[in-house]
């Protein structure tokens, strides 16, 4: 039947070059972007199985972060406990030769002084020691998690909520320091009047004992510069009191004694409230001094209440806040406690190390874990470049011969003219 109203054949080659222009456009758009779903339309299974990869990938790949900046505090946390060991070892060797008696009083003080300095350098580093800005050894509440005394810091190595089993590696962190803090405590008070005391002879060596925050008495002695005259001035007195309050404060534990002068009258306060128990002038040569008429008055000591920090690296029998060489008994019973500090510090070493190594494991299966979930989203969204080009030139080819076949079409409609001739 041949009909000019209803070209069939025109519509059919219409229709199919359509539909190979879709599929044309589809594969061109495949080959632009590189991945075989573009829309949900492409593959709408795929798209969200390929979203769920994408998330748990950016997941993987953050907590392979997280992982790293774990290792890095906890490298830095470990590098100030290494310094911590080297002091406690130093310690020891001091306290271990301090314990000898070929040592004279003098040379036990030249030890302590120097067993203070590093005791003193210990407490400064666990409450310096920061990464990212955060103090991480000195018991920081703003620092992880605080249940009761246990500080817990949760480092993020899964691709999930934490809330999730298996989401996160955990860590204890203890606090490293150990300077006592007195809680309304009064402060304890001694005087000394120079007013009606006789021409002090030689007076090189000023020794006081008291006591610091946790009532443990301390003897200390270092030179000054005696007072001039049978009365001394006021000036002198200050002198005397600033080079008295410079001596005390280089013992661990005195650093907040102050020394004042007022005419002849010269005061002592300790703020945490520790007594002072005996003052006394001797010689270079450890003689007495001559000090008639000098009067010394202590108050009563108003301790308040203090402890090491609970559950504190160096709390309990690894408590060193109080030790000192000045005496035998005193020397032995640091290398107690440096020993024990040892074994505190050594464990907590030992717990970093292992959960460093720990987290590097985790670190390269997250890894693992991260390329294996790319290659397998890879499979599901990337364009097949060998498949789509040959759908290209399949498409093209068809393309130009619908072209071609939809002209004939048109042009076959003009053999009803020869029909009207």
């Amino acid at each position: 039947m041949t009909v000019i109203n209803t070209n069939v054949k025109s519509l059919v080659a219409a229709n199919a070059l359509t539909v190979n222009n879709r599929a044309l456009s589809a594969t061109m758009q495949q080959l632009s972007t590189g991945k075989r779903i573009n829309s949900a339309s492409d593959d709408a299974a795929g798209l969200a199985i390929a979203s769920k990869m994408t998330s748990q990938i950016k997941g993987l790949d953050q907590a392979v972060r997280n992982g790293n900046d774990g290792i890095s505090m906890l490298q830095t946390a470990e590098g100030a406990m290494v310094e911590m060991t080297n002091m406690l070892q130093r310690m020891r060797e001091l306290s271990v030769q301090s314990a000898n008696d070929t040592n004279t009083s003098d040379d036990r003080t030249n030890l302590n002084n120097e067993y203070q300095q590093l005791k003193s350098e210990i407490t400064r580093i666990g409450a310096n020691t920061q990464w990212n800005g955060m103090n991480i050894l000195d018991g920081n509440n703003n620092l992880g998690t605080t249940d009761g005394t246990v500080q817990t810091l949760k480092f993020q190595v899964g691709a999930n909520a934490s809330t999730g089993t298996g989401q996160t590696i955990n860590i204890d962190f203890k606090d490293f320091t150990y300077t006592t803090t007195a809680t309304s405590a009064s402060a304890s008070t001694a005087q000394i009047n120079l007013g009606g005391m006789a021409a002090a002879a030689n007076m090189d060596i000023f020794k006081v004992t008291a006591a610091n925050a946790a009532g443990v008495t301390t003897a200390m002695s270092f030179a000054v510069t005696k007072p001039v005259g049978v009365d001394p001035s006021s000036g002198e007195a200050t002198v005397l009191a600033g080079q008295m309050q410079a001596g005390i404060r280089t013992y661990a534990g005195f650093e907040n004694v102050t020394v004042t002068a007022a005419d002849e009258v010269i005061t002592f306060s300790n703020p945490v409230g520790g007594a002072f128990s005996a003052m006394s002038f001797t010689k270079s040569d450890a003689t007495a001094a001559t000090t008639t008429g000098m009067l010394v008055s202590y108050s009563a000591a108003h301790l308040g209440t203090n402890a090491p920090p609970t559950g504190g690296v160096f709390s309990g029998t690894a408590d060193i806040s109080a030790s000192s060489l000045t005496t035998l008994a005193l020397s032995n019973t640091a290398t107690g406690a440096i020993d024990a500090a040892l074994t505190a510090v050594n464990g907590e070493r030992s717990k970093i190390g292992a959960t460093i190594n720990r987290l590097t494991y985790a670190v390269d299966n997250l890894t693992n874990v991260s390329q294996n979930t790319s290659a397998s989203r890879s499979r599901v969204e990337d364009t097949d470049y060998a498949k789509a080009t040959t759908e290209l030139a399949r498409t093209q080819i068809i393309q130009q011969a619908a072209t071609a076949m939809l002209a004939q079409a048109n042009q076959s409609q003009q053999s009803v003219l020869a029909l009207l001739k």
